[in-house]
């Protein structure tokens, strides 16, 4: 069952790569109305096997590159994140106790709560890029300078996809030197 939207998530998360310059061990963050995939208005047609089928898809293309994935909430929780204890420990993110709903957090965030191994919710994150589906405004959990990542095949089933990656801020004016290598 909806295997174009698997097909067409594991694509996104591939033509993503492609471009974000991430590496092993980096977070992204994932936001995602399975109402807006369905073709319909975002937060009007939760549906929890459409938000399974497409974490699973996106957290299996991310994780075989070692890249670990916060998926976002709906604004009902203020757009919390779910994410495995192991990496809010790390990074020092704050828990907070909530459990999302298709209805209060979003199908997408309900499966990354049922899939993940010891999942936990936190208020924010600082994730080096991320993929939002459906316009669910992830802005608010990127890094400083957000730069996006234009890919082929923006779309999963009826949703627009906006990508983006973070880049270190420029400091130091004229005299400064910079890396080569971050400068993109």
């Amino acid at each position: 069952m909806f295997e174009k939207e698997k097909e067409d998530a594991t694509r996104v998360v591939e033509e993503y790569l492609e471009q974000a310059n991430l590496h092993a061990g980096d977070l992204v963050v994932i936001g995602c109305s399975t109402s807006e995939v369905a073709a319909h208005g975002i937060g009007s047609y939760s549906n929890a096997e459409l938000g399974e089928a497409l974490f699973l898809a996106i957290r299996d293309a991310f994780y075989k590159n070692g890249i670990m994935v916060a998926a976002q909430c709906c604004e009902h929780l203020n757009r919390a994140l779910i994410l495995e204890r192991e990496v809010a420990e790390k990074s020092g993110y704050e828990e907070v106790n909530v459990v999302p709903q298709p209805k209060a957090g979003g199908s997408l965030a309900t499966a990354a709560w049922k899939y993940m191994k010891h999942p936990v919710a936190v208020e924010e994150i600082r994730a080096k890029g991320g993929i939002d589906i459906g316009d669910t405004l992830i802005g608010m959990h990127l890094k400083a300078v957000a730069v996006p990542v234009r890919i082929a095949h923006p779309t999963i089933g009826s949703a627009h996809v906006v990508c983006a990656r973070t880049r270190a801020k420029y400091i130091g004016g004229e005299r400064a030197h910079y890396l080569e290598n971050s400068l993109s």
